[in-house]
C-alpha cells in the first residue's frame, strides 16, 4: 500500500504543479458547498448594495457642485449595473426545488453549473466591495472649456451677419475684425451667439476669452485684466502693477491661439497697455470687437474686415417682437379674426420700435401678458402719447411705456442706478444699501432684491457674466434714465467715469437731488455749495482727492448718502449740519479722525471706516450713533485698546460688525455672551501684545465670524482650530508679521478651519512648515510671503517615523477634554502627527477612508520665502489650476509630475532661472511641463 501511494506521489506532485488539484478543488467544493456559498453570495450582495448606496451618494454630492464623476468611479458603477444575479437566483431556486436525494443526484450536472457560477458572484462581488470602499475620490472640477458658453437668446435677423464673422474668421489675413452699429442694435446678442458657435471649432483655437470692455473716458485696464487672468487659470495678485501684469499677460496669451472677443470698444487704446498680444498672421490668434463707432473700429486695426449692423426688417422685428410674447398674447395677437384689433395694436407697437432690437425686447416684455383688446388699446395710446412730446428721442418715448409699468418705487430704483458710470458694473450689496438710506425700502433688504430682480426681468438691468454678485445697464437703458430724468425735472448732476479733473462747479449743484462725480481724477472740492435739497452724494473712487474745504457740507441738511471710500482723504470737515445723513462710507480713505461732532448725526445707520489705514481716534463717536446698523471698523488703524472703549453696549440694533482689538483682554470681554459677538462678521487682531496663543472655539459666540486677521502680535505662538463646538462661519484667514508663532494646531475635522477657502501667511519666520494645511479641506487659495525659515510647505514624516508614531496619541494638554483625547488629535506645523500616514491607501488610524490632500486648493502663490526648498512629496492636485513662484531661489522640488494628476494645471510663473535649477528625475517630464505649463515671468 506504501508503494502504491509513493508510485502515485509523483503524478500528485505534477497536477498539484499545473494547478488542476486547486481547481478540481474548488469545483468540488462550489457542488457541496452549494447552500453555503449561497448564503455567502446573499450577505455580500447586501454589503455591495451599502457601498454603491455610499458611492452614488458621494457622486451625487459632486454633481451638485458641477463636478464630473471620477472615471474609475464611473467603471465600476457600470460593472455593478451588469451584474447579472437575477438569472442566478431563479436557477438556484428552481433547482431547491428539487429536494430528494434521487432527484438531487439527477441534476447533479446542473447543480455543479450553478455551484460554479455562484462562487464566480460570489469573487465579482467581493472584488466590486473591496474596490468600493477603497474610492478616495468620487468627482473633480472639469477643467475650464476652451469656450466658455455665454447668455444667448434666439437670434431674429443675424443670420447673415454672423455667416459672415464665420468667413472672416476662416481669412487667413483677418487677424482683426469690427463689428459696428448704433446702440441697441444687437451687436451684443451677436457676439454671444458668435462665440457659443466656436464650441464647433474649438480644435482650432486653444482659448476663447469674451471681455465687456464698455470703455468710456476710462480704460477699466484692470478689469480687462482679471478676465483674461481668470480665462488663462493664471495667478491673480493685486499688489502687482498693471504695467508688470500687461507684460506677463502678453507672454502667456502668445504662447497659445486664442479667439478674444471685445464688446463694446468706446475708445482706441493699446492691446499691448492691458496684456494682448496684437494678433499677426503668423499666431494665428483673432481679435473680434464690437463698437458704436466705425472709426474706433479702423483705429483698432479692422479697416479692412468690417461688419456693418443695420436695423431689423420688418419681418424680423416682428418675429422678435412676438418671442417676448406669452402663450396667450400671442394667440390673441395671430387670432384670424377679420377684425383683430389686437393685431393691429400690436402692429402699430412693434413699427414704433423702428427695428431696434433692445426696443423690441424692452416693449415686447412690457406688453407680454397683454391678451385683452383694451390692454392693448391703452398701450398703444400710451406709446403714441409718448410720442408727442416735442424735439424727444423716439426709440426713449417708446422704452418710456415699460419704465410707466413699474411701481413707483421700482421707478425710483431704476432711476438711481444712473448714477453710476456707463462703464462697468454696479455692487447689488451696494444698490440696496443706497436705497435703503434714501427710504425707498423701509428698512427691508429683501425687497431691494426682488427689484433687483424685477427690473432684469425687464429688461432695464442686466446681469453680469462673471460675476452674480453685480449688475449692469445697457447704455441706451441708462440714457433712457437720464431723460427720464430730466423729463420729470428731477434734477441729477451724473458726470461719474469721465475722467475729469475738476468737480462740476457749485451752479451745478443748487437744485441737485443726487450728485455723482464717482471715478474720476479729481483732486480738491474746496467750495461749499449750496445743496439744500441734496439726498445722495457719490465721490469713490476718486483716488487723487485730497481736499474737501471747511464749509463742503455746510449746506446738506437733506443729505442722506455720502460716499467717500477710494479717496485720498486724511480729515472730512465738520459736518453737524448733515442732520439727515444714514449712509457714511469712508473706508479706503488716509483720515486720521472723525469729526468731533458727529456724534449728532443721530440717523446715522451704516458708518464704514474699514482699512482707514491712518485712523487715530473715533473721539468715542461710534457709541453715541445708537441707530448704527454695520459699523465697520475691520483692518483699520484705529483698534479698541482696552476693555472700557469696547463701550458698544448701546449699539442695540447693529447687525454687522467689523472690529480691530489691540488687546487680549478686550478680546475676552467680546468673546464673552456679548451681543457684539453675535454681530462681528470680520475681525482684526492686531498688536496684542500679551497675547501668547489663540483657541479659535473662544470665538464661538461670533456666530457670523467670516474673516479673521492676525496681524503683529509679537508674542503669539501658537494659533488653535480646535474641535468645533458651535456652527464656524470662517472663510477667510490671514497671519502676517507674527514673529514668534511657531505652532498652528489644527484638529482632525470637524474643526474651526472646515470652511476657509483662502490663506495668507506672511512674515512669520518662525514656522518652517504649515503641514497643517493638508486639513483644510475647502481651501482654495494659498499665499505665502516673507517667511524666512520655511524649509518646506507640508513636512513629510519618513517610514521610521510612521512605524514610531504612527499609532500614537497626543494629548494638547489645555485645549481638549479627556473626552475628545481619542477623537481630535491636532497638528502641530513643526511636529506633524502622523495619523494621516497610516496607509497609502488613505486608511487614518482608526481605519476609514481619508480625503486626498488639498482636493479644492487652485492657486498657490509664493513670495520672497527665500529657505524654501520644497512644497510637498508628489501627489493629487486634482483643482490646482496655477503655481506662482517669485524670489524662491532655493525652491528645488515641486509636487508636479507628468504621472501625477493635476489635471487642472494651466500655468507654472517663475523666473526662467529657478525653472532650470529644479530637480526633475524624468528629463522628458521636465520638457513637457516646461513646453506647456511654463510661463516665464
Amino acid at each position: 500500500m506504501t508503494d502504491a501511494i509513493s508510485c502515485l506521489q509523483p503524478l500528485c506532485d505534477c497536477l498539484d504543479g499545473t494547478g488542476l488539484l486547486d481547481a478540481a478543488g474548488r469545483e468540488v467544493a462550489s457542488f457541496l458547498r452549494l447552500k453555503s456559498n449561497w448564503g455567502d453570495l446573499d450577505k455580500a450582495r447586501e454589503s455591495l448594495g451599502a457601498v454603491e448606496r455610499m458611492v452614488r451618494g458621494r457622486v451625487t454630492a459632486e454633481l451638485n457642485k458641477l463636478n464630473v464623476c471620477d472615471p474609475q468611479v464611473e467603471l465600476w458603477l457600470r460593472r455593478v449595473d451588469e451584474l447579472k444575479l437575477g438569472a442566478i437566483d431563479e436557477d438556484y431556486s428552481s433547482l431547491m426545488n428539487y429536494s430528494s436525494i434521487c432527484q438531487c443526484t439527477r441534476h447533479a450536472a446542473r447543480r455543479s453549473w450553478i455551484g460554479k457560477r455562484i462562487v464566480e458572484a460570489l469573487d465579482e462581488v467581493n472584488k466590486l466591495i473591496e474596490e468600493g470602499r477603497q474610492f478616495k475620490k468620487f468627482g473633480f472640477k472639469p477643467s475650464p472649456e476652451i469656450v466658455e458658453r455665454l447668455p444667448q437668446t434666439k437670434t431674429f435677423g443675424l443670420e447673415t451677419m454672423l455667416v459672415q464673422l464665420h468667413d472672416l474668421l476662416e481669412k487667413a489675413d483677418s487677424n482683426i475684425i469690427g463689428i459696428w452699429g448704433q446702440g441697441g442694435i444687437g451687436k451684443t446678442t451677436l457676439l454671444h451667439a458668435f462665440n457659443n458657435d466656436l464650441e464647433k471649432k474649438v480644435h482650432n483655437y486653444q482659448v476663447v476669452i469674451f471681455i465687456e470692455v464698455s470703455n468710456s473716458e476710462t480704460l477699466d485696464t484692470l478689469e480687462m485684466q482679471k478676465t483674461i487672468s481668470e480665462r488663462l487659470n493664471l495667478p491673480w495678485n493685486e499688489a502687482e502693477i498693471t504695467v508688470k501684469r500687461a507684460r506677463f499677460l502678453v507672454k502667456a496669451l502668445s504662447r497659445k491661439r486664442f479667439v478674444l472677443l471685445l464688446d463694446d470698444v468706446r475708445k482706441k487704446f493699446r492691446l499691448e497697455d492691458v496684456g494682448i498680444p496684437t494678433p499677426d498672421t503668423n499666431s494665428q490668434s483673432k481679435l473680434i470687437l464690437t463698437s458704436r463707432f466705425q472709426e474706433v473700429c479702423y483705429q483698432m486695426g479692422a479697416q479692412r474686415n468690417l461688419i456693418k449692423m443695420d436695423l431689423l426688417d420688418n419681418d424680423a422685428a416682428w418675429k422678435l417682437f412676438l418671442s417676448k410674447l406669452s402663450t396667450e398674447a400671442c394667440a390673441a395677437v395671430e387670432s384670424p379674426s377679420p377684425s383683430n384689433v389686437v393685431r393691429d395694436h400690436a402692429i402699430a407697437i412693434a413699427q414704433s420700435c423702428g427695428g431696434l432690437p433692445l426696443a423690441l425686447n424692452v416693449i415686447g416684455t412690457a406688453v407680454a401678458g397683454y391678451e385683452e383688446p383694451r390692454d392693448w388699446n391703452s398701450a398703444a395710446d400710451a406709446i403714441k402719447e409718448n410720442m408727442k412730446f416735442e424735439g424727444v428721442d423716439e426709440m426713449f418715448a417708446t422704452l418710456k411705456y415699460s419704465f410707466d409699468r413699474l411701481t413707483p418705487t421700482q421707478q425710483q430704483c431704476f432711476l438711481y442706478c444712473t448714477l453710476f458710470p456707463e462703464y462697468g458694473s454696479i455692487s447689488k450689496e451696494h444698490l440696496v444699501d443706497y436705497w435703503l438710506a434714501e427710504g425707498l425700502l423701509l428698512d427691508d433688504r429683501e425687497k431691494g432684491n426682488q427689484i433687483i430682480r424685477s427690473l432684469i426681468s425687464a429688461c432695464l438691468l442686466q446681469t453680469t457674466s462673471s460675476m452674480s454678485s453685480k449688475v449692469k445697464m445697457h447704455h441706451i437703458i441708462r440714457h433712457l434714465g437720464l431723460w427720464l430724468v430730466n423729463r420729470e425735472d428731477r434734477s441729477f448732476v451724473v458726470k461719474a467715469g469721465m475722467a475729469l479733473d475738476n468737480a462740476p462747479p457749485a451752479i451745478e449743484w443748487k437744485e441737485a437731488t443726487r450728485i455723482s462725480i464717482m471715478s474720476n481724477n479729481i483732486t480738491e472740492l474746496s467750495f461749499s455749495p449750496k445743496c439744500e435739497n441734496l439726498t445722495t452724494l457719490l465721490i469713490q473712487n476718486n483716488p487723487k482727492l485730497n481736499k474737501l474745504g471747511w464749509g463742503f457740507f455746510k449746506y446738506m441738511r437733506s443729505l442722506k448718502v455720502l460716499d467717500l471710500s477710494h479717496t485720498a482723504i486724511t480729515s472730512i470737515p465738520e459736518c453737524d449740519t448733515l442732520v439727515a445723513l444714514q449712509h457714511l462710507d469712508l473706508s479706503y480713505t488716509h483720515i486720521m479722525r472723525l469729526p468731533e461732532r458727529l456724534w449728532l448725526l443721530k440717523e446715522l445707520r451704516h458708518l464704514d471706516l474699514s482699512v482707514t489705514v491712518a485712523l487715530e481716534d473715533t473721539l468715542n463717536n461710534c457709541s453715541k450713533l445708537h441707530k448704527l446698523r454695520v459699523l465697520n471698523l475691520f483692518r483699520s488703524h484705529y483698534g479698541i485698546r482696552d476693555v472700557d472703549d469696547l463701550n458698544l453696549d448701546s449699539l442695540r440694533d447693529l447687525l454687522f460688525l467689523g472690529i480691530t482689538i489691540y488687546s487680549q483682554d478686550v478680546l475676552k470681554k467680546l468673546n464673552e455672551t456679548h451681543p457684539l459677538a453675535k454681530s462681528t462678521h470680520r475681525l482684526n487682531l492686531k498688536y496684542c501684545g500679551d497675547m501668547q496663543s489663540i483657541k479659535i472655539s473662544d470665538f464661538n459666540h461670533m456666530k457670523h465670524l467670516e474673516e479673521l486677521h492676525v496681524e503683529s502680535c509679537y508674542d503669539l505662538n501658537t494659533l488653535v482650530a480646535d474641535t468645533e463646538l458651535t456652527t464656524s462661519c470662517l472663510q477667510a484667514l490671514t497671519l502676517s508679521v507674527l514673529p514668534s508663532l511657531e505652532n498652528v494646531l489644527v484638529a482632525p475635522m470637524p474643526h474651526n478651519f472646515r470652511y476657509v477657502r483662502k490663506l495668507s501667511i506672511s512674515q512669520c519666520p518662525k514656522l518652517l512648515n504649515i503641514t497643517w494645511v493638508r486639513r483644510l479641506e475647502l481651501l482654495e487659495r494659498l499665499v505665502i510671503s516673507n517667511c524666512d525659515e520655511m524649509l518646506t510647505i507640508v513636512e513629510e514624516a519618513n517610514s521610521t517615523e510612521e512605524q514610531q508614531y504612527g499609532t500614537q496619541t497626543i494629548k494638547m494638554q489645555g485645549y481638549y477634554s479627556e473626552e475628545q483625547d481619542d477623537h481630535a488629535m491636532a497638528e502641530s506645523s513643526r511636529n506633524e502627527w502622523n495619523d494621516d500616514y497610516q496607509s497609502v491607501n488613505g486608511e487614518s488610524t482608526n481605519g476609514a477612508t481619508r480625503q486626498p490632500d488639498f482636493p479644492k486648493l487652485r492657486s498657490i502663490v509664493l513670495t520672497d520665502v527665500k529657505k524654501l526648498r520644497s512644497i510637498c512629496t508628489p501627489r493629487d492636485f486634482p483643482c490646482l489650476e496655477t503655481l506662482r513662484v517669485e524670489d524662491c531661489p532655493n525652491l528645488r522640488r515641486i509636487p508636479l509630475c507628468s504621472t501625477h494628476n493635476c489635471g487642472k494645471l494651466k500655468q507654472i510663473c517663475g523666473s526662467s532661472d529657478w525653472w532650470k535649477k529644479l530637480q526633475w528625475e524624468d528629463k522628458e517630464a521636465v520638457a513637457h511641463m516646461e513646453s506647456k505649463y511654463f510661463i516665464p515671468i
